[in-house]
């Protein structure tokens, strides 16, 4: 009998030499998300002052009395001068004060944590279901195509993911809601009216994360199929459940689960346009009308805001990624040091 069949399967996962994370790895991270912070600041700052025209004169209107606008532009502290203005809003961001809307006379903090909630579960949402939808599709990519085999299966994927990844997300949005909203009418087209209005902004968001992680899974996958322990696997004639599940899903999952974290920080973002097209009571919304308005503290606050939020998942990525697989994430600070 061959010595292959005789030897014992005891672990699905390749040996790999335990190594431990130490202080300075999550120092560094802190370090560089403080530092990242302070830089988003800074910009928030200038990039809303870099915007065209006066937000006074949009606010009281281009008829106002030159002394009404000069009294509200010195009450708002906005006849300083530039590093004056900075100081106060670094002064006022550390506080947690973000400023009150120049329209709608409402603290800016009570309009994120409104829309806030609203947006993750979008981003959240679309995460998951990228992630449980890619994963699956990925692998049967790689095995139907491994080795050479199925170069149809292989240029059908490669071509549908690819162009998948192009589209941007409103214009998912656009079709899906003239398809199933106004023309078959089987979904909600607007605002947040139940878990059915979720089906179409989620969708939307999710295609693109879907066909970019599924790449990434046939990549992984093929790696691990071309690897000892999965030789010895494959010669024991295991379950496909098991060959697959237990031995092949757990080791190519670190890679995959990375890319999700990190587009989840983009979906964040991205859902801007989405939430627009489908009336959705986020942030999108907000930020379109305060960019549009010139409304400073809205403006400067959202940007804030999506800046953060991606820089903290972005952080908590590579934290989760260096306790699940030290070797790669201390592999990975030695290579930026050098």
């Amino acid at each position: 009998m061959s010595t292959l069949t005789e030897t014992p399967l005891t672990a699905p996962a390749r040996p790999r030499r335990a190594r431990r994370l130490t202080p300075l790895f999550f120092a560094r991270h802190l370090l560089r998300l403080a530092v990242s912070l302070a830089v988003l600041v800074v910009a928030s700052f200038a990039m809303i002052h870099l915007i065209p025209g006066d937000p006074l004169r949009q606010m009281l209107g281009p008829t106002a009395p030159k002394q009404l606008v000069d009294a509200r532009r010195a009450e708002l502290g906005l006849d300083d001068p530039l590093p004056t203005q900075f100081a106060h809003y670094v002064q006022h961001v550390c506080a947690g004060d973000l400023g009150t809307s120049f329209f709608s006379a409402q603290p800016v903090s009570d309009l994120i944590t409104q829309g806030l909630p609203n947006t993750l579960a979008l981003a959240v949402l679309a995460t998951l279901v990228a992630l449980l939808a890619a994963i699956p599709l990925g692998v049967w990519a790689a095995v139907r195509t491994h080795k050479g085999r199925g170069r149809a299966t292989e240029a059908a994927f490669t071509t549908l993911t690819g162009a998948a990844v192009a589209i941007p997300e409103y214009l998912y949005g656009l079709a899906l809601l003239l398809v199933f909203a106004l023309g078959l009418r089987l979904l909600p087209p607007a605002g947040m009216t139940g878990p059915a209005s979720y089906v179409l902004p989620v969708t939307a968001l999710s295609i693109a994360p879907t066909a970019m992680i599924a790449r990434m899974a046939r990549v992984e996958t093929l790696r691990e199929l071309d690897t000892d322990y999965m030789r010895l696997a494959q010669a024991k004639r295991l379950p496909a459940w098991r060959l697959y599940a237990v031995h092949l899903l757990p080791n190519t999952l670190t890679a995959t689960l990375t890319l999700g974290g990190l587009l989840l920080g983009g979906l964040i973002t991205g859902s801007v346009l989405v939430e627009n097209v489908f009336a959705w009571p986020g942030l999108g919304q907000r930020t379109v009308e305060a960019i549009t308005q010139k409304d400073y503290p809205v403006a400067q606050a959202m940007i804030l805001v999506y800046g953060a939020l991606v820089l903290v998942v972005n952080f908590l990525v590579d934290i989760v990624l260096g306790l699940l697989d030290p070797k790669s994430a201390l592999s990975a600070a030695t290579h930026q040091e050098g």
